[in-house]
């Protein structure tokens, strides 16, 4: 049996990677950014068990480019049940990755 706490990380990495491999590539602007990062967590909200979403994209001195995972920046709550997760999606330079991890799981009145 799969336990509240573990479906909670369970849905939490699959907004992560649904948000990885559906908008990586994106075209974006200084002018699009904000829209696209609102688009993305408006995307994601629309999902079962989400609580909040916030996306951040760095284009740095960038005018234009495709959006890429060093840009992204994001954060993801969900709830399941007596369980929240909220995980992370962000480039962790010294790694030369984008990482997805967990910042804090635990238990929740029903």
């Amino acid at each position: 049996m799969i336990s509240d706490r573990e479906q909670a990380v369970f849905e939490c990495g699959i907004k992560l990677g649904g948000i990885f491999h559906q908008f990586i590539g994106t075209p974006v602007s200084l002018k699009s950014r904000k829209s696209l990062e609102k688009a993305i967590e408006e995307a994601i909200k629309n999902q079962p068990f989400v609580e909040s979403v916030r996306v951040k994209i760095n284009l740095g001195k960038r005018s234009y480019v495709p959006l890429s995972e060093k840009m992204l920046d994001v954060s993801v709550a969900v709830r399941f049940r007596s369980a929240k997760c909220k995980c992370r999606l962000k480039y962790i330079k010294e790694e030369d990755y984008p990482r997805m991890y967990i910042e804090e799981v635990r238990k929740c009145s029903a």
